[in-house]
């Protein structure tokens, strides 16, 4: 793995981790933390959907919704079993 793809790979962390706080009101956990539930949020999403039959495509973009959606799936986890 090249520095560019380990770059790129930290900043679809980011950003999927900011927008799933985003849209799990509650939750913000700063540059490092956002990066951490975007990364496995994308490994939760990379195992998931495929055992689903769902795919979204190739590219950044695609990478990101996965990333997003596993963050999202992550963080309601998160809040049910703080709940509990």
């Amino acid at each position: 793995m090249g520095i560019e793809s380990l770059l790129i790979f930290l900043i679809i962390g980011a950003i999927a981790g900011w927008l799933a706080g985003l849209i799990v009101s509650g939750f913000g956990f700063g540059l490092i933390g956002n990066i951490v539930v975007g990364i496995i949020g994308a490994f939760i999403a990379g195992w998931l959907f495929p055992r689903l039959g769902f795919a979204i495509g190739g590219g950044i973009l695609a990478a990101i919704i996965n990333a997003t959606i596993g963050a999202v799936i992550l963080l309601v986890l998160v809040k049910v079993l703080k709940r509990a």
